[in-house]
């Protein structure tokens, strides 16, 4: 019962990360932010302080992965491949998921992103190698599909 208000709070999160990554093409600071400090506050409330201190450490190594993923495919194809907030939700993501959870979110994320693109191309929409997409929003279903079977036991 003590993960039900912050999976929920998350859950808005992420539905305004997706809105504002669909409207706009960026993820606010703000909301990673507060998507990694809700995490945080989650551990300590349900764990010790240990625990949150490794959940931050996990969030730093998965987005200096991530961020050094984002500049070899920049300096690989001369073009960004994945934003820079992208990065930074993927570290806050971290702390809820772990480092064992982030193949699952990465995994939902990009299926989803890929049927997304499907669908565009079957309407017609030309889709090329330069064709921007915001990940944002599928990243942030992947968290939200993650931490509810995370909650759940699996």
């Amino acid at each position: 019962m003590a993960n039900l208000l912050p999976f929920g709070l998350l859950c808005i999160l992420c539905a305004a990360i997706a809105w504002i990554d669909l409207r706009d093409g960026i993820i606010p600071d703000w909301l990673n932010l507060a998507v990694a400090t809700l995490g945080l506050f989650r551990i300590m409330i349900t764990g010790d302080l240990t625990a949150a201190f490794e959940a931050l450490g996990e969030g730093i190594v998965i987005g200096g992965i991530f961020w050094l993923m984002r500049r070899l495919y920049f300096a690989y194809r001369g073009i960004q491949g994945l934003g820079l907030g992208d990065v930074k939700f993927l570290a806050a993501a971290g702390i809820w998921a772990g480092i064992p959870g982030i193949p699952m979110v990465l995994l939902i994320g990009t299926v989803t992103a890929l049927a997304c693109a499907g669908v565009m191309q079957l309407s017609g929409r030309a889709l090329t190698g330069q064709t921007s997409l915001s990940f944002g929003p599928f990243l942030a279903g992947g968290l939200v599909v993650t931490a509810a079977f995370q909650q759940l036991g699996f």
